[in-house]
């Protein structure tokens, strides 16, 4: 069934206000891997609050999150279906590990792909000051809800990587339970945890969220291009092309100017593609 895009482009997506504290903020880069090396003080740096504490930067993702709003009925979208297909993020300021954040979500497009549909979104996230610290944008994929005769060309343009071999090839596992701690991030998609409900989607198990997959890849990049300094970050951008399975390892390949896609080792399936780490 086609979804309204105009109903869509006016949805009037909640406000959230939240108070992080410093457990959210640890609990966040816990949920994504690090802290996996508990000898490795770059990484404890970022889950141990009596240390320099930092909040890892892709934590933008979940601050101000509006929940899985796409399920609400009237919507109007199959939300079973639905697919996370790209990310991108820009930071602006440094990021608080405690205090008052606020999100501000809205429909900025939808494209008519036939079949499918593509629902673009974005986040502006501010301090309690109205600062703004970071837009996240993303797009949402709705499966068999195009054919309403709207526009088809995406509004972002993909990034294409290099046709060189990657510089940098980083293995990082994740863990079986994964997507049970990550969705306490405030993903509370059932896909993620309930097995029935990924039967329903086709998928043979649970899948992990993949912001959560966006995690671990950003903490690759984060370590091999900038050293766990987020004062070098500028953009990210990725393409989410297959899912992953808890538990399984996770090879991000990266090339220096920034680019890089991610596989599954075990099943040797590229999971996150044409994606571009914007630094300095």
């Amino acid at each position: 069934m086609a979804i309204d895009p105009q109903h869509l482009l006016n949805y009037p997506i909640p406000q959230v206000r939240q108070t992080l504290t410093e457990k959210d903020t640890a609990f966040y880069a816990l949920s994504v891997g690090l802290g996996m090396d508990p000898l490795d003080e770059k990484q404890l740096r970022f889950v141990d609050s009596a240390r320099d504490f930092r909040a890892l930067p892709s934590i933008v993702v979940v601050l101000g999150h509006p929940g899985f709003w796409v399920a609400r009925e009237d919507t109007g979208i199959d939300a079973v279906r639905v697919v996370h297909g790209e990310q991108r993020i820009e930071w602006h300021k440094p990021l608080p590990v405690a205090g008052e954040v606020v999100g501000e979500t809205r429909v900025t497009g939808v494209v008519d792909k036939g079949n499918n549909a593509l629902m673009y979104s974005e986040k502006e996230l501010r301090d309690g000051n109205g600062e703004l610290l970071a837009t996240a944008g993303m797009t949402t994929v709705l499966r068999g809800q195009g054919g309403f005769g709207g526009d088809s060309e995406p509004l972002h343009a993909v990034h294409t990587l290099p046709d060189s071999e990657p510089d940098i090839s980083v293995d990082l596992p994740t863990r079986a339970e994964q997507a049970l701690y990550y969705r306490l991030n405030g993903d509370d998609n059932p896909l993620h945890s309930n097995p029935a409900t990924a039967e329903a989607a086709g998928y043979p198990r649970p899948i992990l969220h993949g912001l959560c997959t966006l995690g671990v890849v950003f903490h690759a990049l984060f370590r091999e291009l900038v050293d766990y300094r987020e004062d070098r970050l500028k953009a990210l951008s990725l393409r989410f092309s297959s899912p992953v399975f808890p538990g399984e390892t996770i090879r991000t390949e990266i090339w220096r100017d920034g680019s890089f896609r991610a596989r599954v080792v075990e099943r040797d399936v590229v999971v996150v593609n044409n994606g571009k780490l914007d630094f300095v």
